[in-house]
């Protein structure tokens, strides 16, 4: 177990360095458009921020996760298919849940966060 756990830590740290790092910096700024656009849509309409209302509202939570994957999803998706091209050329093997985790770090992570403070700033300034 201890050598699996080894091996995930060090192929995701791997990528940071590794071929292909410029996604480390695109796939977040895709996601991040998308949190900006979602915020901003959400601002207007007068909405709690996304985040907050995932926990807050359970019962919007399915069309909240739904609205969340509409956006996120095609990053996240895109994320898996560029992580496995990465696999396979630089470990000559594939690892679903490092593409997994991977694609939730720079898809999931940015989007979540941003979405909410986008929406916090645009209802303070409009």
């Amino acid at each position: 177990m201890d050598d699996i756990l080894t091996r995930f830590v060090n192929d995701l740290l791997g990528r940071i360095q590794g071929p292909m790092n410029i996604r480390l910096i695109c796939q977040p700024l895709v996601a991040i458009l998308y949190a900006v656009w979602d915020g901003i849509r959400d601002g207007r309409d007068g909405r709690v921020p996304y985040l907050y209302a995932l926990f807050t509202t359970p019962g919007h939570r399915r069309a909240l996760l739904r609205s969340g994957w509409k956006s996120a999803g095609r990053v996240f998706i895109m994320a898996i298919v560029v992580d496995i091209v990465y696999q396979v050329i630089v470990l000559r093997w594939f690892y679903p849940l490092e593409a997994i985790v991977t694609a939730a770090i720079l898809a999931f992570v940015p989007y979540l966060l941003i979405r909410g403070i986008v929406t916090r700033i645009y209802q303070r300034f409009h």
